[in-house]
């Protein structure tokens, strides 16, 4: 699958069962016309997939993923879902690592690395997020936090599996806090991302790395300006089809 960018992601988190999906789509499609320029994903509730799906039938430009999986393809793992079962219920990528699966969950870098390794092995995209707590960015360990947990999300891919792939950089301290990251600030860690991406790879470049924390309308344009931030990662922002309209209508020509 190529990925044009820009690239923009609705992370839904615990939100919009199917009725609330149908009607969000019936609204966010009145509003937001196709674009062959950009790459738009939405990351409903796993439950509310199908629902998505069948409002969305007529919208090929509208692609869809699952908010996390488990590393087994199958077993006693009682609310979990596969890699494998997200494919078959139409899903083509799949987020890891997110910070709330990190630091509400409890999933290690171990953790994260298998579920990459289950996404890639099925043929769907990893979106793997990556990014520090506020203690840690006052520390000075930006570079030691994403660099550490890069490597472990990267570590059990083949060359080819890293290229078809997503890097989220998502500040843990801009999530929901309504402080995003300056666009210095995120593009520097874009830069070491792509830096690091760089030595496993050699078409690291063609890699989207989209940032997430606190985006909405009024800093799309700002942060997509930005020279090495390729889309976004849009948590609350998405729940609203106007406000997501807006944003991913944003960049491009």
């Amino acid at each position: 699958m190529t990925l044009k960018k820009p690239f923009f992601g609705g992370n839904w988190k615990m939100n919009h069962g199917p009725s609330a999906t149908r009607g969000f789509l019936t609204e966010f499609l009145g509003q937001y016309q196709p674009h062959d320029d950009r790459t738009v994903v939405f990351f409903p509730p796993a439950i509310s997939l199908a629902a998505f799906k069948v409002a969305s039938a007529e919208r090929s430009d509208l692609l869809t993923g699952v908010q996390d999986v488990y590393w087994e393809s199958s077993g006693a793992f009682t609310g979990s879902i596969s890699a494998g079962m997200a494919k078959d219920a139409g899903a083509g990528f799949a987020l890891a690592g997110h910070s709330e699966r990190r630091h509400v969950f409890g999933d290690a870098d171990e953790d994260v690395s298998r579920k990459v390794a289950a996404i890639a092995g099925e043929g769907l995209v990893p979106v793997l997020c990556v990014g520090e707590l506020l203690e840690e960015r006052d520390r000075g360990e930006v570079e030691a936090v994403v660099t550490r947990q890069l490597a472990a999300g990267l570590s059990r891919l083949s060359s080819d599996q890293v290229e078809g792939m997503v890097i989220a950089y998502e500040p843990v301290w801009a999530i929901g806090t309504g402080r995003t990251a300056s666009p210095e600030d995120a593009n520097q860690a874009h830069e070491l991302i792509r830096g690091l991406l760089t030595e496993s790879v050699a078409s690291a470049r063609a890699i989207p790395i989209i940032y997430g924390g606190s985006v909405k309308p009024s800093n799309i344009e700002e942060l997509l300006a930005a020279p090495e931030i390729d889309g976004v990662l849009v948590g609350g922002a998405s729940l609203e089809a106007s406000d997501f309209a807006e944003i991913c209508s944003a960049g491009g020509v």
